[in-house]
C-alpha cells in the first residue's frame, strides 16, 4: 500500500525540503532519524506500560509490580478464567489484524531484517501492543520485552517507510527501534544496544553503532523524564544486597550454576516448541487457541499453597524475581517455580498468545540460581555469597542459554547492579551456559523458530531464499494432460500444439498416471502405422520424481539433482489413492526466482515500485552476469547537457534509469529520467551496464 495523500504531503514532502535547505549529508540525516527512533521507541514502551497496569487494574484492581496480595484475594473462579477471557480477545485480534504479532516478536523482527527489507506493518504498533497488554495484563506468564522490541522495531521501519529510506538505512532504524526497546524497559542503554547488534543487526561498524547508540540514550532519556511511570533512574529490579565475591573458592561454584542455567535454557526451548506443535495440531481455529491455553494456565494458578502458591506465575512475575533476590522463597519453592514457569510460559506462547521470553528467562534464572545458592550455602557455609546473588548471576545466564547472545546478557546485568564485582561471576556463567546451549542446539530460541519455516539465518542469503520458498510460489498450474487411452497420434498433436518436451497421463479424476517423453512418441511415429494402435499408457514413464506444494525449493533441487527431467510434476497427496495433479516446477522458474529474489535482496536500486494512488506494485531487474547497476556522480563533460544530447544508450551502451540530487542519497524517490532533462553539476545517475561501458562513459572514452 502507497502512503495516504496526506502523509505524502505533510510529512515526506516537507522532510525532503528541510534536508535540502539545511544541505544535510547523509550520516547526518540518519542520526536525525536515529533521534526521532530512539524518543518514538521510548514514549511506545511508556504507552504500552501504562496499557499493560490498566488492563491490570481491570482485571485484578490492582496495577504494577505488587499485585500477589491482590491475587491472594480474587475467588477461584476469577484466577481460573482471567487468561482465557485474555485468550478470547487476542486470538481474533491477531489472527484477523496481524498474524506477525503472535508469539514473542523477536524472530519477527529477525525476519523482516534478513528477507524482507526490514520492512514491518505499520499496524503491527498497535495490534502487538494491545495484544501483548491484554496478555499480560489478564495473567499471561510471558514477559514485556519482546513486544517493546517488536513494537520499537516497527516504529523505526515506519519512520523509514514514510521517508523512503534505502534498504540498508532501513536495517539501522529497526536495530535503532529494538534498542530503545530494550534501554527503555531495563533502564540499560549499553544492553539495548548490544541487543541489537548481537541479535538483530550482527554489524559492529561504526556507522551501525553510532545511530544505535544515539537512539538507546534517547529512549532511556525519555523514561526518566516519567519516573512516576518507568522508575526513572532507577533500575528495573531491586536488589536488596551488595554482590561481591565471599573468597575466590566461590568461582568454580558459578561454573556449576552455568552448567545448571543450560539445562533450564534448554528445557525450556524444548517445552516452548513441544507446545507449539501441540497447539499446531489441534483441530481448532487458530483464533481460539489461546483461549484454551488460557484455560490451562488458569488451572496452574490454583495449585495450593502447600508447595507454591500459582499466582507467582501470574503476569511478568518481576515481583517474585525481587522475592527470590531477597531469600524470601524455599528451596523447594523456588525449584517447582523454575518447571512451572516453563509450563506457564510454553502454554501462553505455544497456544498462540502475544509476549516476550526475556522475562520468563530471567524469572526461571532467578528460581535456579537461588536454589543453587542455598544449595551451596548449605554444603559449603561460609565460603558464598547470599543465594540472592547466585539468583541474580542466574538470571543472565538462563537469558544467555536461551538467546545465544552471552555479551547482551552479561552488560545488561552489570548495568541492573552497577557493581563491577559482578563482572567475572556472570562472565564465567552466561559464557558457559551459552557454550553449552549452543553446542547442543544450533539454534536459540529465537532462530528456532525462523528455522522451522525455512529461514536459516546461520547460512547466507541464498541458501535461506530456497530454504524459506516454497514449490506453490514458483510452481505453473498449466500444464498440457492427455488421457490414457488417446492414441499415440494425438499425444503427438498435444506436443505440437503445446510447444512443450513431456505430456502428464492423467485420468477422469485427474489422477496423475505417468509422463511421456517428446523423444518416446518420435521413436513410435517412426514405425509405419503404430502411431494409430500405440495408446498413451503403452508408452509413459510410471515411475518419476514429484514434489508437493508446501515443499521447500531446497527439497526440488535436490530431486532435479537425481533426475533427466526439466520440470517434475506437483502433485497433492492422498493417502487412500492415487495423487491429483496439479502443475508442474520447472529448473528455470527456479533459478529465475533464485536470481530475481538474490538481486533484490542483496543490490540496491533495483527494486521498481509503480501503481496508482491507493495501490502499489512492484518488479526487479534481471541482467546479465557482467551488468550493474551503479550510482555515479555526474563527470564535468555531460554538465549542462540534455540526456538527448548525450545519447548515452548509442555511444556506450549505458543505459539511465534514475536522477537523483546528490544530497538525497539516502532517499528513495529519483526523478524518472527524460530526454530533455538537462544534467546538473550535483546530481547522480543510476545507470545500469557492464562495469568496462560504466567507466568508459564516465572517462567519454568512446570505443
Amino acid at each position: 500500500m502507497m502512503l495516504p495523500a496526506f502523509l505524502q504531503t505533510y510529512v515526506r514532502a516537507p522532510v525532503r525540503k528541510a534536508v535540502e535547505a539545511l544541505q544535510l549529508s547523509e550520516q547526518t540525516f540518519l542520526i536525525f532519524l536515529s533521534v526521532l527512533v530512539g524518543v518514538l521507541g521510548g514514549f511506545g514502551a511508556i504507552g504500552f506500560r501504562l496499557l499493560i497496569d490498566g488492563i491490570q487494574y481491570l482485571a485484578v484492581g490492582k496495577a504494577g509490580i505488587q499485585i500477589l496480595d491482590a491475587l491472594a484475594g480474587l475467588p477461584w473462579y476469577q484466577l481460573l478464567l482471567l487468561p482465557a477471557g485474555g485468550g478470547l480477545i487476542i486470538g481474533p485480534l491477531i489472527y484477523f489484524l496481524a498474524r506477525e504479532a503472535k508469539g514473542h516478536g523477536v524472530p519477527e523482527v529477525m525476519e523482516a531484517v534478513a528477507l524482507h527489507g526490514a520492512r514491518i506493518r505499520p499496524r503491527v504498533v498497535g495490534v502487538k501492543a494491545a495484544a501483548s497488554a491484554i496478555c499480560i495484563g489478564t495473567g499471561g506468564s510471558i514477559g514485556r520485552e519482546g513486544p517493546i522490541v517488536q513494537i520499537g522495531s516497527a516504529i523505526g521501519s515506519s519512520v523509514g517507510q514514510l521517508l523512503r529510506c534505502r534498504h540498508d538505512r532501513m536495517r539501522i532504524l529497526v536495530g535503532c527501534g529494538a534498542a530503545a526497546g530494550i534501554a527503555a524497559t531495563f533502564n540499560a542503554p549499553v544492553a539495548g544496544v548490544l541487543f541489537a547488534i548481537e541479535l538483530i543487526l550482527g554489524n559492529y561498524a561504526i556507522a551501525t553503532l553510532t545511530p544505535l547508540i544515539i537512539s538507546s540514550v534517547g529512549a532511556t532519556i525519555i523514561c526518566h523524564a516519567f519516573p512516576t511511570i518507568t522508575g526513572g533512574n532507577i533500575r528495573a529490579f531491586e536488589i536488596p544486597f551488595t554482590f561481591q565475591l565471599a573468597s575466590a573458592w566461590e568461582l568454580p561454584m558459578y561454573f556449576g550454576l552455568g552448567l545448571v542455567a543450560a539445562v533450564v535454557a534448554l528445557l525450556f526451548m524444548k517445552s516452548l516448541i513441544l507446545s507449539e506443535d501441540l497447539f499446531d495440531v489441534l483441530p481448532l481455529p487458530s483464533w481460539s487457541k489461546p483461549v484454551l491455553g488460557g484455560l490451562a494456565l488458569g488451572g496452574l494458578f490454583l495449585l495450593p499453597p502447600v508447595l507454591v502458591e500459582g499466582t507467582h506465575l501470574y503476569g511478568v512475575g518481576y515481583e517474585s524475581i525481587e522475592m527470590a533476590m531477597g531469600g524470601r522463597l524455599v528451596w523447594y519453592a523456588l525449584l517447582a517455580l523454575v518447571g512451572l514457569k516453563i509450563l506457564a510460559t510454553s502454554l501462553a506462547l505455544g497456544s498462540g498468545g502475544s509476549g516476550g521470553i526475556f522475562a520468563p528467562s530471567l524469572f526461571m534464572g532467578a528460581m535456579a540460581g537461588g536454589g543453587f545458592g542455598m544449595a551451596m550455602e548449605a554444603f559449603f557455609p561460609g565460603v558464598t555469597a547470599p543465594p540472592g546473588a547466585y539468583a541474580l548471576v542466574g538470571m543472565g545466564a538462563v537469558v544467555a542459554g536461551t538467546t545465544h547472545a552471552p555479551i547482551t546478557a552479561i552488560i545488561m546485568l552489570f548495568e541492573l547492579t552497577g557493581d563491577y564485582q559482578i563482572i567475572l561471576p556472570i562472565m564465567i556463567a552466561c559464557i558457559l551456559a551459552s557454550l553449552i546451549t549452543s553446542r547442543l542446539k544450533r539454534d536459540s530460541i529465537y532462530t528456532e523458530k525462523l528455522s522451522r519455516r525455512g529461514v536459516n539465518l546461520n547460512q547466507g542469503l541464498e541458501s535461506t531464499i530456497i530454504g524459506s520458498t516454497a514449490v506453490e510460489d514458483v510452481m505453473r498450474e498449466e500444464a498440457p494432460t492427455i488421457r490414457e487411452n488417446e492414441t499415440v497420434n494425438h499425444v503427438l498433436q498435444r506436443f505440437l500444439k503445446a510447444h512443450v518436451m513431456q505430456v502428464y497421463v492423467v485420468d477422469e479424476n485427474h489422477h496423475l498416471k505417468g509422463i511421456i517423453h517428446l523423444n518416446d512418441v518420435i521413436a513410435v511415429i517412426n514405425e509405419a502405422g503404430l502411431g494409430k494402435i500405440i495408446i498413451a499408457s503403452d508408452v509413459m514413464e510410471r515411475t518419476f520424481p514429484t514434489v508437493t506444494p508446501e515443499e521447500p525449493l531446497s527439497t526440488v533441487f535436490r530431486r532435479f539433482g537425481n533426475c533427466h527431467l526439466e520440470e517434475i510434476p506437483v502433485i497433492e497427496q492422498s493417502p487412500n489413492g492415487p495423487s491429483r495433479f496439479l502443475g508442474v516446477v520447472t529448473r528455470r522458474a527456479i533459478f529465475l526466482y533464485y536470481n530475481r529474489e538474490v538481486l533484490r535482496q542483496s543490490t540496491l536500486g533495483l527494486k521498481f515500485v509503480h501503481g496508482k494512488a491507493d495501490e502499489e506494485c512492484s518488479d526487479y531487474l534481471w541482467m546479465p552476469d557482467d551488468h550493474e547497476v551503479k550510482v555515479v556522480h555526474v563527470p564535468d563533460w555531460m554538465v549542462g547537457r540534455t540526456l538527448r544530447e548525450l545519447d548515452l544508450r548509442a555511444r556506450f551502451q549505458v543505459n539511465v534509469v534514475g536522477i537523483r540530487p546528490h544530497r538525497y542519497d539516502h532517499m528513495r524517490d529519483e526523478d524518472v529520467p527524460r530526454p530533455e532533462h538537462l544534467i546538473k553539476r550535483n546530481e547522480t545517475l543510476v545507470v545500469v551496464g557492464s562495469h568496462k561501458d560504466i567507466e568508459r562513459m564516465l572517462a567519454n572514452e568512446e570505443a
